[in-house]
């Protein structure tokens, strides 16, 4: 039986509870850029499209209290500002894709914990994708 009193608490040795901090997650999932991204010369002459997930750890308390868009995260802003992004840029590897689009979140959520995954979908036979995950 789920303790709801003590949903939000840790149990410690001496039986007592103290309050864990839990994150909350806004997510964008199989975002699909068209970009140019590869080693190969005919890579760099051809868009490619990219699959792009992006995890944003928040307290989303404040939000769901006031059920005002100015205390969440603002997931239209993030997508147009990363699809503008990715569509203007040249990487060669999905690494530095990646680790470009948490540069750009991280200037607005600086305080935020994000996750990205990059994949290219298709690139590997036999595979339904390869890519990147990364924290910061």
């Amino acid at each position: 039986m789920i303790d709801l009193l003590h949903l939000n608490q840790k149990s410690e040795p001496d039986g007592h509870f103290r309050s864990v901090e839990m994150d909350d997650v806004m997510y964008i999932k199989d975002l699909r850029v068209q970009t140019i991204i590869g080693l190969y010369d005919w890579e760099r002459k051809v868009r490619q499209e990219v699959s792009i997930d992006i995890d944003i750890f928040f307290d989303n308390k404040a939000a769901s209290a006031k059920d005002s868009v100015e205390d969440t995260i603002d997931y239209k802003k993030i997508t147009k500002a990363v699809i503008s992004h990715v569509e203007k840029s040249s990487f060669k590897l999905q690494e530095s894709l990646a680790e470009s689009i948490a540069v750009l979140i991280k200037q607005d959520h600086p305080n935020n914990s994000i996750r990205i995954r990059v994949s290219k979908p298709g690139a590997l036979r036999n595979a339904k994708d390869v890519g990147i995950i990364i924290e910061r």
